[in-house]
């Protein structure tokens, strides 16, 4: 069994037993594989946001999602589109600083991604991306998710 197989079927049964600690992963990948890490789910402007990381060697994108929060009801009319204001930033934890990607985008009902910034991190290290929403008249709400990188 491959390390990626193996690992992916260590976090499906730390999930199912509910044993992972909320917001943080560690992940182990080859150098041409693509693990995605995602966070859990948030509501902000009445939407729902996580933020995810795209994982392939040294080097993770953090990026942001947003989608409806819930199926709408049958019968009912389209969503009316909505003008986000969002923010990805993503940092290693313990140096350097923060590097934000602010963005105006329009939400209609389906799921967008919202890009981040991609960065080289030194194996063993942890990245921590942060992504909020506002639309007026909410504030945001930011979410977190955390990555170790193994390499």
């Amino acid at each position: 069994m491959n390390r990626l197989a193996l690992l992916t079927a260590t976090v499906a049964g730390l999930t199912v037993l509910g044993v992972a600690p909320a917001g943080a992963a560690t992940t182990a990948q080859s150098a041409t594989a693509t693990v995605t890490s995602c966070g859990t789910m948030g509501l902000q402007a009445g939407l729902a946001t996580r933020v995810c990381a795209d994982i392939t060697g040294n080097s993770v994108e953090i990026y942001g999602k947003v989608s409806l929060a819930g199926p709408p009801s049958p019968g009912s009319p389209a969503p009316a589109p909505k003008d986000l204001m969002t923010s990805v930033t993503s940092e290693i934890v313990g140096s350097g600083s923060p590097e934000t990607r602010n963005s105006r985008v329009i939400f209609t009902a389906t799921t967008i991604k919202v890009p981040g910034a991609t960065t080289t991190v030194p194996c063993g290290s942890t990245i921590r991306g942060t992504f909020s929403v506002a639309s007026f008249p909410w504030t945001a709400n930011p979410v977190v998710h955390e990555v170790t990188i193994s390499c």
